[in-house]
This record gives structure tokens, sequence and C-alpha cells, in this order.
């Protein structure tokens, strides 16, 4: 596993040379190169003054503006914001003083207008005067960290000497105080995310990496210590974009990470002149493809681990700061087509990139590698009727994750047909004890009985379990993916492998589980779906409808199979999934190795019938 390699490499690191590209380490005078005045984070004026040149002829940046200054207008009515929990977090708050500064801050730097500058400043000493930002759930300090931070560098020529200091002394205290402990390992109940794998490491580094940088040339000290500890610590969830750019936890927490990523790195760029080399780190460079191929021609991403239900592919600012960093004019294109309809973030102006008329061709089928693997099938790009299959591999164990190996969704004529119902509520009791028998597998969303997994022996698949792909072919009539789930049913199976085929015309897509059990075993095959179910007399076909639209799911192998319907409705205090079925095959006992095949062929507009393939072995795909 690259991390545990990265670990290794990080006890060696004497023995290496120095600019390894695994071990970019800040020198300890990270200092050297700060840029001696103010604003130095994320946008510098040299950045606003080249933005505010090209929107006089590029009506899109203008519009992007005046949606900031939208924003800003009603925040400067908004009421003060308040120390207020919900559950154990604080979330709500900081990210509520983020949006709030970053729209204040850009209008009043752009129109030159003291009120836009009076409401951040009143919203920084309201944050500043709070008890605490938090600790014990050291994402709101860091957000907090990052707002403040912003606001502090942004509007310093505008603060009095009294305002900074107070506004510094409570940046220092409620966020860089502690997160020097955080960093120094220091067992203050806290200190997990320096060595996490996953978005609280890229979040809490980059929110103090903002804090520390604002005060670096009043207060070095935290400079010093928080970014050098921080560039050290980031590679620890970094890697886990490579090797092509594929996010563990999924779509809605790639937003949320890479946003972090793109704060801290960018905020070491413009104050120190340099990332120190973590912007390189294999799979960055790709990782805005990751989202792009997420999306589903409905618009609903590929729904994976704890995202919201019927997940959108909403605002992604970040993927102009890719575009830009990298190059990319098909980052940019895709955020701003999803732009259309909704309101641009202070981001979307920072870190604007113009659209272009021609990028590269996307494909039809792609792959991407990682410890969570996926695989994207689509008949064609810009057509929201288009077919299209998302499936994963990767690990149950990963942050956020569910017992979903092998998990697929499916889109075609404009709906979703199989769908993942996301997370949960985040307060429920043990919703994140992630331990083999942790209270978070007791919750429905989070079960296989959920997702669209078989399931042997009338139980979930093992937390512990691990699946990759084990054959893929993409550039093909037929493409498909086959991915080995053995080790997520250890007690039940010597071998179970799922396979994903792309039908010739693209019509039509077929999953095939091929089982091998250990002993006499129940089978139980099921999806998640919003249609309405009728199951033929034989129930060896179920019609799916949606809006008067259908798909039919054809049931090939094995022979004595039938499909059956069930509620996937469940009791408060878990969500209840109103009018969500299960379409599912069950078997009471399979003693042998044993085919499950079906095929899912819409009922096109243009009358085209998906014809029903021979079942086969995959090893003859």
């Amino acid at each position: 596993m690259k991390n545990s390699m990265f670990l290794l490499l990080l006890t060696v690191q004497l023995s290496l040379p120095a600019q390894h590209p695994l071990l970019r380490r800040a020198p300890q005078a990270v200092l050297s190169q700060l840029k001696a005045d103010h604003p130095r984070l994320i946008m510098t004026d040299d950045r606003l003054n080249e933005l505010k040149v090209l929107s006089k002829s590029d009506t899109l940046l203008q519009r992007y503006i005046n949606d900031v200054i939208t924003a800003a207008n009603r925040y400067l009515e908004a009421t003060p914001l308040e120390h207020k929990l919900i559950g154990p977090r604080l979330l709500h708050v900081s990210r509520a003083c983020r949006a709030r500064i970053y729209a204040l801050g850009l209008a009043y730097r752009w129109t030159g207008e003291a009120r836009y500058a009076a409401a951040a400043k009143q919203n920084l000493l309201q944050v500043v005067s709070f008890m605490d930002w938090n600790t014990s759930h050291f994402l709101d300090v860091a957000e907090m960290s990052h707002a403040v931070g912003v606001g502090y560098d942004w509007l310093y020529a505008y603060l009095k000497p009294d305002e900074r200091l107070t506004i510094k002394e409570g940046l220092i205290n409620h966020a860089l105080e502690p997160g020097k402990n955080g960093l120094s390992g220091k067992d203050l109940g806290y200190n997990g995310w320096p060595k996490d794998e996953h978005n609280w490491n890229q979040v809490c580094n980059g929110g103090l990496i903002v804090g520390a940088l604002a005060i670096g040339e009043s207060d070095p000290e935290y400079a010093d210590f928080i970014v050098s500890k921080a560039v050290a610590s980031l590679p620890y969830a970094l890697l886990n974009y490579g090797p092509d750019g594929a996010w563990m936890e999924g779509p809605a927490y790639w937003n949320y990470a890479t946003m972090y990523t793109a704060y801290g790195l960018e905020a070491m760029r413009t104050a120190l002149g340099t990332d120190f080399g973590l912007s390189e780190i294999e799979g960055m460079a790709e990782t805005g493809y990751f989202m792009m191929y997420c999306e589903g021609p409905t618009g609903y991403m590929f729904n994976f681990a704890d995202s919201a239900e019927r997940n959108r592919m909403g605002s992604s600012p970040c993927m102009l700061w890719l575009a830009n960093r990298y190059g990319n004019e098909s980052f940019a294109n895709h955020e701003h087509a999803v732009m259309k309809s909704l309101e641009a973030t202070p981001e979307h102006v920072i870190w604007y990139y113009p659209p272009t008329l021609s990028e590269q061709p996307k494909e039809l089928v792609k792959y991407f590698d990682g410890d969570v693997e996926v695989m994207m099938f689509r008949s064609e790009w810009d057509n929201p009727n288009a077919l299209f299959l998302a499936i994963k591999a990767g690990y149950n164990a990963v942050n956020h994750g569910h017992l979903d190996l092998g998990n697929f969704e499916l889109d075609a004529l404009g709906e979703r047909w199989v769908r993942d119902l996301g997370s949960d509520y985040y307060n429920l009791p043990g919703y994140f004890d992630k331990r083999k028998r942790g209270e978070r597998w007791q919750y429905y969303r989070m079960l296989s009985d959920s997702h669209n997994v078989p399931m042997l022996g009338e139980r979930s698949q093992d937390v512990l379990g691990n699946a990759k792909f084990i054959k893929v072919k993409t550039a093909s009539e037929t493409p498909y993916g086959i991915i080995d789930l053995s080790t997520a049913y250890p007690a039940e199976s010597w071998q179970v492998t799922r396979g994903a085929l792309l039908l010739k015309g693209h019509r039509g897509i077929l999953i095939q589980d091929e089982i091998t059990p250990k002993h006499p075993t129940p089978l139980k095959w099921g999806i998640t779906t919003d249609a309405q179910i009728k199951i033929s007399e034989n129930g060896k076909l179920a019609m799916l409808n949606i809006k008067d639209k259908r798909l039919e799911v054809r049931l090939l192998s094995p022979e004595h199979a039938r499909f059956n319907q069930q509620s996937a409705v469940q009791s408060p205090p878990q969500k209840i999934n109103q009018g969500v079925r299960r379409l599912e095959i069950n078997l009471e006992e399979i003693n042998s190795e044993t085919t499950v095949s079906v095929l899912f062929a819409p009922l096109w507009a243009d009358g085209h019938e998906v014809k029903t393939p021979k079942v086969k072995s995959m090893q003859e795909w």
C-alpha cells in the first residue's frame, strides 16, 4: 500500500536524496521568502489587478464577480455568528464565517467600498471573541483558522492596530496553539489528523497553514513550526490521489479535501513562492478527471461513501485552481458548464480560468486505479439520456466507507435507475465507529443490504474486505471490468468475482457474479431503485418505470432464480428511505459454483431493442 511505503521511506529519509518526491520537506527557515506585505494569501493584489483588467472584456468573469457582490450585499444584513454546536460540531459556523469573509473581503478589494470591510471586520471580531473554536472536533478549528487568516490578511491595511492584535490573539489562542500541539503529537484528544490519509489531514493542515502565514511577520514561530510540519504531514493524504487522481472517500469528500488542499498549497505559493513540491505528487494533476467522470448524464454523481443523498455535481471551484496549476482547460470548461445555473463563489473569481472552445476528447470508458478503484462506462457524452454505469472496488474500512465492494449505479433515459442511498445522519450513536464490530455497521445505509452487491450467508460484506479489479478492457466494442470480491466473503466463499460489461452498440449493460461457495450458503442479490417495479409471472423479467420511462432488468442466470420486490424503508432515527424499493434475487442455498447474470436494457425512444446475450464465463469476455 503506497501510504505504508511512504511511512517506511519517512523512517529512512536521512539515507535518501533530499529531492525524493515522497519526502519533500519544508526548509527549517520557511519564512526566508515570506512576502513582506499584505495581502499575501491566495489572492495577491497583482492577481486582483489582472482579474480587473480581464473582467473588462470577459462577460463570464463579470457575471461571477456580480454574483459575489450580490452575496456580499446579503451578508451586510446578516445576523451575528454565534458559538452554537450541532451535535459535536461547530462546522456550520466556521463555514458561514468563511463564506462571509471571502465574499465581503473580495467585494471590498474589488470595489473599494468600506462598508464591506466593516462588515467583514465585525465578523472577525465576533468569532475571535468565542470561548473556543471546538478543538474536540478539529475540523472546526481549521476551517475557522482559514477564514480568520484570510480576513486578517486581506483587511490588514483597513484594520486598526488594536483590532489586528485582537484578531491575531484569537487566531493564536483558538487555532495556532492547539494546532502546534496537534502537529507535535501531544496527546490532547485531537492530534490524530497529522497522519490521517483522508480529508481531515488536508483540511486541518490547510486551515492552519493559512492562519499561520497570515501572521508570519509578527509571530514567525507559528509559521516556521506549522508550515514545516504540515508539509511533512500532507503527503499522508496527498499520496492517495495517486496514481491517476481517484479519491477514496468518494466525490463529495473529494471536493472538501481538494478545496483545502488548494487553499493550503496556494497560500504557500502566494506567501512563500513555493508549495515545496506537494502539488507535484502523483495523481494530483489528473484528479479533476475523477470528478468529471463520476458525474452521470443525469447530473447525479457516482455516490459512493458518505455522499449526500441524490448527490448532484455542485460547485467545485477547486477545479479552476487545478486548471490554473496544471494548465488543464478541461477542468475549467467542466466547472464553467456546471456553473451555468449556480451562483459563483469568490473562489470562482480568484481562480478564474477562461473557458475555451476546444479541449482534449473525453473517453467513453474510464478506469481509475488506486486504493479505491472505480470504473465508468457511458454510451456518449453531452447527452442527458445516455447510458452510464459506474462501479467500484477498494476496501470497506476506508474513511466514510460502506460495506459496498462491487457497488454500482446506473443512468439511462435521463433517470438514475440503480442508486446508492448515500450517508445517514452523522449524529447517530456510533456512526463513525468503524471497528470490525463497531456501531456504524448496524445502520441500514452502511450495510450491504442497502447496496447493489451480492450477499452470502445472510450477512453483510466483511469490514476488512479489500477488492481489486483483476481485468479491465476499455478499448473494445464490448468494454468490461472484472473485480475480485473474495475477501469480502471470507467465511462463505472460496472466490467471488463481479463483472460489468457494456454491450456492443452501448445500449445495454450486463452485471455478472461468479461465486464458488465453501459450503451450502444462502445468496441474496439486489439493487436499490426509486422506480416502480413490475415483475413478470415467471419472475425472470422486472420492468422498472420512472416518469413513464422504462428499463427492463432480465435475469439470465441461474435458471431457477426469480426476481422479487422488497421495500428499503427503515424506521427513525435512521433515514427512512420513503418510496425506495429493492429488486432482489433470493436463493435459499447455493452449494456449487453459481453464476448470477443480469442484463439492464433501457427501452430507448428510437425503438432500439437490446438483444439478450448468451451467458458465458467472464474468462471468455
